[in-house]
């Protein structure tokens, strides 16, 4: 169902009401960047202040990956079902209660649970948020422009959350868990007044509960099974059993969604060329983009001696090109098509990974760092707006959830993924004598699979580029001369002049 916003979209006017409704899915958005970036500086704090082993603090992290990424289907499935406004909203507030509690806590299995409900309840905003852009704004330059508004916020929230842990840190790691609860309920209260309203989808063929729990299910075990690989070992026995298991309920999952009316993901979807080359590209890209920021850090902190502000303004450059370019990036997509945005980008990181691997003990941070922060930071704008703008474009209204969560659960699978790999690649070199320089020589293998996975995000889209061939249209021409014939003013071609309506035509 089209939102009555859409009108004065369509005619090119954004009207206030119009701005305030992008304005709290953006912050929505921000939320959730910003609860991801910003705990991870706290964690030595929070492990000191509630006697946590350095297991138990990896599930704070761990805790809302796991609710996050493993619920996302089930969440963009349940926007299109159910409604896109009212679950937004209730997910918001639930956002809003669970991150004052995770302020309050005062044990390690009180702070895991509410992080894992915070993360649980970003698995219902995020592809609920996106999914209200994409039927609120018309498909083309319009949506084009809200859609790099809206992950441009989220760029910002995870560059923020770094320099503002640093700063909340100092004087309390429960401001890290309390600042996002009075955020979220100012976006509720206005989200109630603006957001526009959404019917239930009337003519589905039925809930698919048995997709919903396979499908559900399986992300939950993927991810637990990814976050817990690097303690427990790749090659146990326990690793092993439990990627099997997420195998046997992908099949099933697979055969209950061909089969069922109204499946919770519609495979037909993946049909599309730019559809699957968005999903794996949004895989490579934060999957590369999350195991630099992590060994990055490390290399900051551990090696450099940095605090934790310190290395939070060193990335702070990236961040602020993509909120310098957030405007900017709608127009650029209208010009040059979305696959060749995303394959720029991941040229930029590619080279700005390459570039890093250069750093040493003593960097001169002009020389060795920022450039490679620039490059990332030009990536990060190109290529997450155009990776949305690609996937939820040809969609119909109805399934943009589900599509806005498949895409959302490509991210987080993506980062849960290459951070443990990297993360294993780094340990299996740790040096038995940890000198500064022998530590740094174990990252260095964890920077070069980060930059093949930039590279491999490359080669997809390229695949595009090559494939892609000019849509066949009718010319209808149009001319102040008197028509002689149908062959002088009808003509098959490729291509069309400025003066030329374009009708397309059935494959």
């Amino acid at each position: 169902m089209t939102s009555p916003l859409t009108a004065p979209a369509a005619e090119g006017r954004w009207t206030p009401r119009l701005w305030g409704t992008l304005l709290v899915l953006c912050a929505a958005m921000f939320l959730d960047a910003l609860d991801v970036s910003m705990v991870g500086v706290a964690l030595p704090s929070i492990g000191s202040d509630l006697h946590l082993s350095t297991s138990t603090l990896q599930w704070i992290v761990s805790g809302y990956i796991l609710g996050y990424g493993g619920l996302l289907l089930l969440g963009g499935r349940t926007a299109d079902l159910l409604g896109r406004r009212q679950v937004f909203l209730v997910a918001l507030g639930v956002f809003a209660l669970a991150s004052l509690l995770g302020g309050l806590v005062d044990s390690g299995p009180l702070l895991i649970a509410s992080r894992f409900i915070k993360g649980l309840s970003a698995a219902f905003t995020a592809p609920a948020g996106l999914s209200i852009i994409t039927t609120t704004f018309p498909e083309g330059p319009l949506r084009n422009r809200a859609l790099s508004i809206y992950t441009t916020c989220a760029a910002t929230g995870f560059s923020m959350g770094l320099v503002l842990s640093g700063l909340l840190t100092e004087a309390s790691w429960r401001f890290t868990m309390l600042l996002p609860a009075p955020i979220a309920l100012i976006a509720l209260l206005v989200g109630l007044k603006l957001l526009p309203r959404s019917s239930r989808e009337r003519d589905h063929n039925g809930y698919d509960i048995p997709g919903a729990i396979l499908g559900t299910a399986s992300m939950l075990l993927l991810v637990f099974t990814v976050v817990e690989a690097p303690q427990v070992g790749w090659a146990s026995a326990r690793t092993l059993l439990s990627f099997l298991a997420v195998a046997v309920l992908l099949t099933v999952f697979v055969q209950v969604e061909r089969r069922s009316p109204g499946p919770l993901i519609r495979l037909g979807v993946l049909r599309s060329g730019n559809q699957v080359r968005a999903q794996l590209g949004a895989i490579a890209f934060f999957g590369s983009y999350v195991g630099f920021q992590f060994l990055t850090t490390l290399y900051m902190q551990s090696l450099l001696g940095w605090s934790a502000l310190h290395t939070a303004l060193a990335f702070l450059p990236a961040g602020a090109l993509v909120a310098v370019s957030s405007t900017k990036v709608g127009a650029i997509v209208d010009r040059f098509g979305t696959p060749r945005l995303i394959a720029a980008g991941f040229a930029f990181m590619v080279v700005g990974y390459a570039l890093f691997l250069r750093v040493d003990l003593s960097p001169a941070y002009a020389a060795a760092i920022l450039p490679s922060m620039l490059l990332i930071g030009a990536a990060c704008a190109l290529v997450f707006p155009s990776l949305n703008i690609q996937a939820t474009n040809g969609v119909d209204d109805h399934e943009q959830g589900m599509v806005s969560g498949l895409l959302n659960t490509s991210v987080q699978v993506g980062g849960a993924i290459f951070l443990a790999i990297v993360t294993a690649v780094v340990t299996a070199g740790a040096p038995a004598h940890a000198t500064p320089q022998a530590v740094l020589d174990s990252y260095r293998p964890g920077f070069l699979v980060v930059a093949f996975v930039a590279l491999a995000g490359l080669l997809i889209t390229l695949t595009g580029l090559r494939t892609r061939r000019p849509q066949q249209t009718v010319v209808i021409a149009k001319s102040t001369a008197p028509e002689t014939s149908l062959e002088a003013s009808l003509e098959i071609s490729p291509e069309t002049s400025p003066e030329a309506e374009r009708v397309p035509t059935r494959d």
